[in-house]
């Protein structure tokens, strides 16, 4: 049995939002991002015409288009929107993954046989609109790779199926920054040998892929080739990520439980960005000597950035600590989450802090969560 596999995904998805709340904002160059120290968490079609795209600082942003219109972004009613989208699909199909905050992958391999699957995406694909407002394309192939790369040729608000023989002659002509594994890095080192097309890309000897690219070159090759046995992984929520320490023996030393305390925070900030998480609602839980048991929370604008978690745990544990007794232990816990890519975090962050994040992200990866840290979550007492 060929596989069915659909990718989904909300045409600008921020600004489909925006504009569905205020229809001023059709047609006119929109940016969503974080101030004019931030970077562009999402842009308008009408706004990528002058070179505008995501990520980019606001600043420069607003050189390439004066005219568009800047937007800090409401991330709550994104999430709302996001999670009725969800419920819409996950209502019609037998397998759903939810892989970002507008982003999906169905399996619908047998459902030819009842209806077709290309007409089954067409109704839940109109399903969404119809009960949401919000615009969405998709691309239908037999794996993931395929349908996502062909959704992206389909936008906006556009509809492809790319039979199995059809996928070569789909791939071949379009640019290796179609894959969606190739980043500016790896697309600057294969430019630099001619490697600029899927095509080009697919005829590479495997061994000097890999040779070049390490590790994943076997994978990139495959992709390049149209082979991609990743499955659709069922959706589930998770709903908090925590931590807490019990102390050898009871303390009260305020200094040094709030440098505990953050980098409590940091690990689990760095679980959040790692997993692709953020986070809506701080818990802090301390512990007695005598176990009486305190607990405070606060609700948060999503993200996972420590910088903002830290201080709203460390304010969090002021209230908590009341009493001029030791504590014997200490929590913190993250729940509220939603499933989302880096991009969701661009609201509050500037490029400065965006690209401290990810250096410290990618020392974390390669030596260990522990290579790296702020200094106020380490004990230089030890």
């Amino acid at each position: 049995m060929n596989k069915a596999i659909v990718h989904m995904d909300m045409d600008t998805f921020f600004v489909s939002c925006e504009r569905l709340n205020n229809s001023q904002l059709d047609g006119i160059p929109l940016i969503i991002g974080g101030g004019d120290r931030g970077v562009v968490a999402s842009c308008s079609y009408e706004a990528r015409k002058f070179g505008v795209r995501s990520a980019m600082p606001i600043r420069m942003a607003l050189r390439l288009c004066p005219d568009a219109k800047v937007i800090r972004g409401d991330y709550e009613m994104y999430s709302d929107l996001s999670h009725t989208v969800t419920e819409i699909i996950q209502q019609k199909v037998p397998v759903m993954e939810k892989a970002s905050i507008d982003e999906f992958y169905l399996d619908l391999s047998g459902m030819d046989k009842f209806f077709g699957c290309y007409q089954w995406s067409k109704e839940i694909a109109s399903a969404v609109t119809k009960e949401t407002g919000l615009p969405i394309s998709f691309a239908l192939s037999t794996n993931k790779t395929v349908s996502k790369i062909g959704t992206g040729e389909a936008k906006p608000v556009g509809r492809l199926e790319i039979q199995k023989t059809e996928i070569k002659p789909f791939l071949n002509p379009l640019s290796i920054k179609k894959i969606p594994m190739v980043g500016d890095k790896t697309f600057q080192l294969l430019s630099r040998i001619g490697i600029r097309t899927i095509h080009t890309l697919s005829e590479m000897p495997l061994l000097v892929l890999q040779q070049m690219i390490g590790v994943n070159g076997k994978e990139l090759w495959k992709k390049a080739n149209g082979i991609d046995e990743n499955p659709v992984v069922p959706y589930s929520e998770r709903k908090s990520i925590s931590t807490e320490t019990t102390f050898n023996n009871d303390t009260m030393d305020i200094i040094k439980l709030k440098r505990l305390i953050s980098g409590m925070v940091e690990k689990l900030t760095y679980q959040l960005r790692h997993e692709k998480w953020l986070t809506s609602t701080v818990v802090v839980k301390i512990r007695y000597a005598n176990f009486d048991t305190e607990t405070k929370q606060s609700k948060v604008a999503y993200t996972s950035v420590d910088h903002t978690l830290s201080k709203v745990a460390l304010e969090l544990f002021n209230k908590a600590y009341n009493r001029r007794m030791r504590l014997r232990l200490i929590g913190i816990r993250f729940t509220g989450l939603v499933h989302g890519n880096h991009q969701m975090n661009l609201f509050e962050d500037t490029e400065e802090q965006m690209s401290l994040y990810q250096t410290m992200d990618y020392l974390k990866n390669r030596f260990g969560i522990d290579a790296i840290g702020r200094a106020s979550g380490f004990d230089f007492g030890k």
